[in-house]
């Protein structure tokens, strides 16, 4: 027999003021995985994490830590098992070296036994440098690698992150999840992070739940998650932007032929003949060439003839959406944008692999 969850919840209902915010059947967390819970504003991630930090009661259910039940009122001893970094650094007025070493001074470990370990993760932070410090003159970037390092000095069996990068500007949360990953899977420190960001869950997720409305709609592999959601809403939360109703033609060679808007798709997912589908595409999975289809030769369905309807600026990249007979949306870089002369009318082929599209099943007609 294996061994217990580090974390384990079942049957938890948290209601307030006679609405329930948070229900969750069964969600376990194993030595040594990250589980990344995402969901929109509101959807209860924080909550959960209160909950499996022993910070808040359940109205209902049960949590268990390591095969052993716990509770809110007898809970001390375990919390200080866990480590939780938040939004908001929580730093003291001290430096930087001290606000690290106060987890430890608080579980009255010795200075000299404390000592190199805080000087050991404050050199895998990035922040040796700044050891003397005052924490009131860090920039947000300093302060959250200042706060992620008093977490890990404690070596928590359960570390808890609710939203510690989402205050970052970008170059700073990007530098920082790479080195904060690296470490997580160096360490294999048993996680739990809640965030609304995708691309945070991506980078740091072994697992990744998708909360919406309070229960879990998706629990699975980060991605199972992000190539094949279990519905239409998690899918849009997720970053499917093209999703279409269809109509399964054939299921041969391995692959399913699809008529979407009168133009038939090929999808290596099997489906049955008449089925209605809804069918799924990721924009990062849509290429897109100058011109239309080259005439003759063998048939390739999913390269499909369209005009460029608009283009939207994200970032480094713009999404085209275009009109293939049905709105497909690809993510092109500007570069790209600016050297293939891309602009609304603009003759264009969009190209997806078999692989790219995902099927929901038993969509409504």
């Amino acid at each position: 027999m294996g061994a217990a969850p580090v974390v384990a919840l079942r049957g938890i209902q948290v209601s307030r003021a006679g609405r329930t915010v948070l229900e969750i059947a069964e969600l376990a967390v194993d030595a040594g995985q990250v589980l990344a819970v995402i969901g929109p504003n509101g959807a209860g991630k924080s909550t959960l994490l209160r909950v499996m930090g022993l910070l808040e009661a359940p109205t209902a259910g049960s949590v268990t830590f390591k095969g052993e039940p716990v509770s809110l009122a007898g809970g001390l001893a375990v919390r200080r098992r866990m480590a939780t970094v938040f939004q908001e650094p929580l730093l003291t007025d001290a430096t930087v070296r001290d606000n690290v070493a106060l987890g430890l001074r608080f579980r009255a470990v010795d200075s000299p036994c404390a000592a190199p370990r805080v000087e050991v993760w404050l050199e895998r932070l990035g922040i040796a440098h700044l050891a003397s410090r005052q924490a009131r003159t860090l920039s947000g970037g300093e302060a959250q690698r200042t706060a992620l390092a008093r977490a890990l000095v404690l070596e928590p069996e359960l570390l808890l992150l609710d939203e510690p990068f989402s205050a970052l500007d970008q170059p700073t949360r990007e530098a920082l999840l790479d080195d904060f990953g690296r470490i997580l899977r160096q360490e294999r420190t048993t996680t739990v992070l809640v965030t609304h960001d995708r691309a945070e869950a991506m980078a740091l997720g072994d697992r990744v739940g998708v909360l919406m409305d309070g229960r879990l709609a998706q629990v699975d592999e980060a991605a199972q998650v992000f190539r094949a959601p279990a519905s239409e809403d998690v899918a849009r939360f997720v970053g499917v932007e093209t999703i279409l109703d269809g109509q399964v033609v054939e299921w041969t060679r391995d692959l399913t032929l699809v008529d979407v808007g009168g133009q038939v798709v090929e999808v290596a997912q099997r489906a049955e003949p008449g089925e209605r589908v809804r069918l799924c595409v990721r924009p990062e999975d849509v290429t897109v060439f100058p011109g239309g289809p080259k005439p003759g030769g063998s048939r390739d369905f999913n390269r499909l003839g369209g005009r460029v309807q608009r283009l939207v600026p994200s970032g480094a990249h713009a999404r085209v959406i275009i009109d293939c007979g049905f709105p497909l949306v690809a993510l092109v870089t500007q570069r790209s944008v600016e050297e293939l002369g891309f602009a609304p009318g603009t003759l264009v082929t969009a190209h997806f692999k078999a692989t790219a599209p995902h099927l929901l099943r038993h969509a409504k007609p």
